[in-house]
């Protein structure tokens, strides 16, 4: 958290932190031996992180670990800071791109009348054309439940109005005293 600006304490702004994770630079470096990428991608061969560092340092570079897990390792003569910024911004991009999908419910009756399940299917095609799951529930009361049959056959009758734009992520159970199903957009 930072405060920013003379404001009163008890207002604040958080601002947005980018997790960047940590890599080896420059003397953490400790491997005998790695392989060397200079700034424009050449590279430069296998040899010691020692005088991998000494080029760096004649260039006013950092040597960065880009990849630990290879034999040797392999490292690149970059600037750092210009790294660590571009990664940040990268990531930054990637998140503001990320499409966040919810789980949308409509709840129908075993009674319900043929408009009413129009409307309700209206709905839920506004729903799955955003993006969104829809998880469409019949909750049976008292003797209800003992012609769950009829609720399922609700079920399907709502699916073949909203078919042409969604497919079935879970089909339509008995879950203790509801019937679920849970519709997904068409890709």
């Amino acid at each position: 958290m930072s405060l920013r600006g003379n404001l009163c304490p008890s207002t604040f702004y958080l601002e947005e932190t980018v997790i960047i994770k940590e890599v080896e630079i420059n003397e953490k470096i400790c491997d005998a031996e790695i392989r060397v990428i200079d700034e424009n991608g050449v590279q430069l061969g296998i040899m010691s992180a020692r005088e991998a560092n000494k080029i760096a340092d004649e260039k006013n570079l950092d040597l960065v670990k880009i990849s630990p897990n290879t034999n040797p390792p392999v490292c690149k003569i970059m600037d750092y800071g210009k790294f660590r910024f571009d990664a940040a911004k990268k990531e930054k991009d990637a998140r503001k791109n990320q499409k966040i999908t919810e789980l949308k419910e409509i709840w129908l009756s075993m009674t319900i009348d043929a408009h009413d399940l129009e409307t309700k299917a209206k709905q839920c095609r506004k729903f799955l054309m955003g993006g969104n799951k829809v998880k469409v529930s019949i909750r049976m009361r008292g003797r209800q439940q003992a012609h769950s049959a009829i609720g399922v056959e609700v079920m399907n009758d709502f699916y073949n109005q909203v078919q042409d734009c969604c497919i079935f992520d879970k089909k339509p159970m008995l879950e203790g005293r509801n019937i679920l199903m849970i519709l997904a957009p068409k890709k």
